[in-house]
């Protein structure tokens, strides 16, 4: 039996006769008892007898008659589930984000996503790019967002945004004077930065070239937000993304690095599976959160959204205020927004 044979079966049962079932499924009466006959046929037994005048269920369908019941309840569940779907009521969304960005604007876009569509349960990873990478890979994540736009044939990659690096300092220190630090300045230091062949570490490498030095980390870190306490407790200093709002923390100077070094904030996305209407959703959530993340002052200009203009970088915590920006010690600059060919 398929689902239309059902429903008649089930009506039929509900409503004692032909007559009655077809006023309820809005059908003839004539092409009700063709259907019921298909679908006894199909069967191999009778579910009716004609007793007296009346239709009267066999055994067989007096036992049928339950599943038949079940079947139309989870059939109307499934209905409204995806109705519930179609407006945003129902469903799941799993978010892989980075530590900068989920310290950053990401609760902004996760707050405008529930306030448009508060039947979504959100699942939210805080994991490193390879590991969110890896989870949209196997389907364990449907969107991601980190400091990198390194794709695969199984993740997509959308560059939003970018984000200067900076030279974090413990308070009080003698670099802490300048308005920018160069890779000259960093000489004798012990350095705190990403590991090499991260595409953060070898952005710096190229940096450090550049300018005729050579890029070497005495403390290795996967996520830039480990260098808080690094940096705190005086290990050293360190050169990390500018998303996170590094001067709310004590006991740091935050200044601008030169040559300007543009980490890419990356939207991640399956390559095999389509969005669904709630990721796409909350995919202009966190492209409008970072828009205005980059123009609030505790940014402090150290992010730019994609389309947005290059400014001259920013002063760090003890720096002047947000708009009134030193100019650069060098006007080199290495841009994802600017460079030709990256995957979007």
């Amino acid at each position: 039996m398929n689902a239309r044979q059902i429903e008649v079966f089930r009506t039929i049962m509900r409503c004692g006769t032909l007559t009655s079932a077809a006023q309820a499924l809005n059908v003839s009466q004539p092409a009700l008892s063709q259907l019921l006959l298909h679908a006894e046929d199909q069967l191999g037994f009778p579910l009716f007898r004609r007793l007296r005048g009346r239709l009267v269920p066999t055994p067989e369908a007096m036992q049928l008659f339950p599943e038949a019941e079940r079947l139309h309840r989870d059939l109307e569940s499934f209905r409204r589930f995806a109705a519930d779907l179609k407006h945003g009521h129902a469903g799941t969304v799993r978010l892989a984000a980075s530590a900068p960005p989920a310290l950053s604007f990401v609760p902004r876009a996760l707050k405008a996503f529930r306030a448009a569509a508060p039947g979504i349960r959100l699942v939210s990873y805080v994991v490193p790019f390879e590991v969110a990478r890896e989870m949209l890979g196997q389907g364990d994540a449907d969107l991601g967002i980190a400091l990198s736009d390194e794709a695969t044939p199984l993740v997509d990659s959308e560059t939003i945004g970018e984000s200067e690096v900076v030279c974090v300092l413990p308070a009080g220190h003698a670099l802490g004077a300048r308005q920018t630090i160069g890779a000259a300045d960093l000489a004798g230091e012990t350095l705190i930065s990403y590991r090499t062949r991260s595409l953060p570490g070898r952005m710096l490498e190229r940096a450090f070239a550049q300018e005729g030095a050579s890029f070497r980390t005495q403390v290795e870190i996967d996520v830039s937000i480990i260098a808080l306490s690094f940096v705190q407790q005086g290990i050293g200093v360190a050169l990390v993304d500018g998303l996170l709002p590094w001067g709310g923390f004590p006991g740091l100077v935050v200044r601008p690095f030169r040559p300007r070094v543009a980490l890419p904030v990356a939207l991640l996305t399956s390559a095999r599976r389509p969005a669904s209407q709630s990721q796409a959703l909350l995919r202009g959530k966190l492209r409008e959160a970072l828009r205005l993340y980059a123009t609030d002052p505790a940014a402090r200009g150290l992010l730019r959204a994609a389309g947005a203009a290059t400014g001259n970088g920013a002063d760090g915590a003890d720096g002047p205020p947000h708009g009134q920006h030193k100019p650069a010690l060098s006007n080199k600059t290495d841009s994802v927004l600017d460079r030709p060919g990256r995957r979007r």
